[in-house]
């Protein structure tokens, strides 16, 4: 069905045709290297994810808690060229579909680390490469691998700050002794990523 609308005093103007004609010049941009953060929206059984790429990687991550805030925050520590794209984000979102459905256990997608620095940086990286699928690790041991066993306290910042979780997976992280710890998308969302993981994932999480 198409859609019109009467601009005042002037002719009708096929909104399709204009959201079709906004579509091919953002793909234009594109394919031209002009946007430099892409973003779409995933649902999934946490809720709707904000996603956003650059041409490096997936750079962010975002609970539906975070959705009034991920834009702005983007153009913020990213770049002012934020556009809705979701075409940039279809690897993301396939892979991720395949994961909560239990058909991936490794993210294959590049991830863009640049919202991580220094030691946060370096603790995700590890994370990343490290702690498996249905695996889990402490904060500790974590600081341990990034060569500061006393620094457990800065792995906890890194894993609170963690700009890609899920894909980057410190819902795996725990405080010694199996506490779950905190996590950025609600402790609900955490048992359930780890259910999910060990094969006991019941009900989805709404929040």
């Amino acid at each position: 069905m198409t859609t019109s609308h009467a601009l005042r005093g002037g002719p009708l103007v096929d909104l399709d045709d204009i959201a079709a004609a906004t579509a091919a010049a953002l793909a234009r941009a594109d394919d031209e290297g002009l946007v430099e953060v892409a973003v779409a929206h995933t649902d999934s059984p946490i809720g709707t994810l904000t996603l956003a790429a650059t041409p490096e990687g997936l750079v962010r991550v975002g609970f539906p808690r975070e959705t009034d805030t991920i834009m702005e925050e983007l153009a913020e520590d990213v770049s002012p060229r934020v556009v809705e794209l979701p075409r940039r984000l279809d690897l993301a979102r396939r892979e991720l579909d395949e994961y909560f459905e239990g058909h991936r256990t490794v993210f294959d997608l590049p991830v863009d680390l640049r919202l991580a620095h220094g030691f946060r940086r370096r603790v995700l990286e590890l994370l990343y490469a490290e702690v498996t699928f249905g695996e889990t690790t402490s904060y500790g041991e974590l600081a341990a691998l990034a060569g500061s066993p006393r620094a457990h306290r800065a792995v906890g910042s890194a894993m609170a700050t963690n700009p890609v979780p899920i894909v980057v997976p410190c819902h795996r992280v725990l405080r010694s002794g199996g506490a779950l710890g905190g996590y950025g998308g609600g402790l609900d969302v955490k048992r359930y990523l780890l259910a999910l993981e060990s094969g006991q994932a019941e009900l989805p999480v709404t929040n």
